[in-house]
């Protein structure tokens, strides 16, 4: 069983997402989602290599963003696919036992990367700070997807969610959320979301994958 909060890691430079991720473990996050698109794959590499440490201490799980080659060699719990052109020939690139997740928008996304097995699907934006932004789902959005789609694999909604979304979220069907900023500004606040999603630490280490 997937753990329902994720965090997605952030930092201003290589030593920030470290010290990020050590304190979410420490304050009880389960699965970790690192990504740095700018950041070359050697950089990212050695990044990745001890945030592995890190989380392998805390027994945390830890995803890679698109980089499925370095997910193979630091031995990450899996990848996080935002292209979907690579699904066709990824699960050959991974251990048997890595998860592979992707993103998505759209019905249509979801019913692709159904197609393809996936272990979970990250759903977002659940909204942004462009108003503007037409690829916003929010509540109904969510809602609209899952009712169509009736599938066990689970659903992780994203994109700027907050501790006042959860409840609304859950309704609308989603399985856990991905969160961000929140997270990064409070590391305490991770108590809070596990609390209203249900997942504590002791009820989620019943699980595996």
């Amino acid at each position: 069983m997937i753990p329902k909060l994720h965090y997605i890691a952030q930092g201003s430079s290589p030593k920030d997402y470290l010290d990020n991720i050590q304190n979410a473990c420490t304050s009880g996050i389960e699965l970790i989602q690192l990504g740095i698109p700018k950041l070359v794959d050697k950089k990212f590499l050695k990044l990745a290599q001890e945030a592995r440490e890190t989380t392998s201490h805390f027994q945390t799980r830890l995803i890679i963003e698109d980089r499925y080659k370095i997910a193979k060699e630091i031995k990450a719990d899996g990848v996080l696919m935002n292209n979907p052109n690579s699904y066709p020939t990824l699960r050959k690139h991974l251990h048997t036992w890595q998860m592979m997740a992707g993103k998505a928008n759209t019905l249509q996304d979801c019913e692709f990367l159904l197609s393809k097995e996936v272990d979970y699907i990250v759903l977002g934006p659940f909204k942004t700070t462009t108003k503007e932004d037409n690829t916003t789902l929010g509540v109904n959005g969510f809602t609209a997807i899952t009712d169509v789609l009736n599938t066990e694999t689970p659903m992780i909604g994203t994109g700027n969610i907050l501790i006042e979304d959860v409840k609304d979220i859950l309704a609308a069907g989603i399985s856990g959320i991905a969160v961000a900023e929140e997270i990064t500004e409070d590391f305490h606040c991770i108590r809070t979301y596990n609390q209203l999603l249900n997942a504590s630490v002791t009820e989620e280490q019943r699980h595996s994958f």
